[in-house]
């Protein structure tokens, strides 16, 4: 297995341990696949046993997985020493678990809406403190995944804005606590990528041409493979930023005035959009594959 990146040195993960959440797909399983091409031992954390055994035999080397919900704090704790034991160390800690839903939020699905801040902020958190203490004694680093939907507010989305403005707070706030300890936290950010999760959500014909009439460079789908490379890239320099697309960095810059904006631009477009969310009705449940394996994960654990 090659250990050097495209410009002919080692790569600085090579040999390290590195652990990924949601890693059964999408950006999570693409990460664990670009972090094992550099070198890195992974440990693949998911909900989904199937997709987690299959992904970890077809990257093959020093890797290893574990079904686990990551809000579930005594089950991540477990796992955090069990990967400790495994692998000896943990370098490297990506927190990516998530999951979305949409429409009006008068009209949410209350247990699809609390599910997402329940993944994506406190299961980010959760994921945090269980792993911190092996990141200590590595003096390691963790990137916590974000979004765009962290710098822009977006009607139809409050759910996922909420929970990955939280994310993004969370993570600056850890960086001031552990940076002088010698661990480096990053934050990732990706506007819409080409996923299961981006595609499910695009199954909802009033949202998939409210995002298509956002303006350039927004209203479009990314390929996966470019912005996994920079996230990687990302970890490689412990970066405090990480953006999976190159105009996302430009997206701080003016991110003060953005809920003004779309405030007054978001109304004209759900005013549009009400006769045609009225005779659909709202959006139900979490979207995509990932959202299905999350609701299928508590229906069996409830019984």
């Amino acid at each position: 297995m090659s250990v050097r990146t495209d410009g002919g040195r080692q790569s600085r993960v090579a040999g390290r341990v590195a652990v990924v959440t949601g890693a059964a797909r999408g950006v999570g399983e693409l990460m664990a696949r670009r972090l094992a091409a550099r070198g890195a031992r992974v440990a693949l954390l998911g909900l989904e046993p199937d997709r987690l055994r299959e992904v970890a035999a077809d990257i093959g080397g020093d890797t290893a997985h574990w079904t686990v919900d990551v809000t579930d704090a005594e089950a991540m704790e477990r796992v955090a020493g069990e990967v400790r034991d495994r692998f000896g160390q943990v370098d490297i800690v990506v927190a990516n678990a998530g999951v979305a839903t949409g429409g009006p939020f008068t009209d949410s699905d209350t247990a699809a809406w609390n599910r997402v801040l329940q993944v994506n902020l406190m299961g980010s958190a959760t994921t945090a403190r269980a792993f911190l203490p092996a990141l200590l004694d590595s003096r390691g680093y963790l990137l916590q995944v974000a979004s765009l939907a962290a710098i822009t507010p977006s009607p139809m989305m409050s759910a996922y804005c909420a929970s990955k403005s939280g994310v993004e707070a969370f993570a600056h706030c850890l960086r001031a606590e552990v940076g002088y300890k010698g661990v480096g936290v990053g934050v990732a950010y990706l506007s819409w990528t080409d996923t299961d999760m981006v595609r499910g959500a695009d199954e909802n014909e009033v949202m998939r041409d409210l995002r298509a009439g956002l303006p350039w460079p927004a209203n479009r789908t990314y390929p996966l493979a470019p912005a996994v490379e920079r996230l990687v890239d990302g970890v490689e320099r412990r970066s405090s930023h990480v953006y999976g697309q190159w105009w996302l960095r430009g997206m701080q810059a003016v991110r003060g005035v953005l809920p003004s904006v779309i405030g007054l631009a978001g109304q004209r477009e759900m005013r549009r959009a009400e006769p045609r969310l009225a005779a659909s009705g709202p959006p139900r449940g979490l979207v995509g594959a990932g959202g299905a394996a999350d609701e299928a994960a508590r229906r069996e654990s409830t019984g």
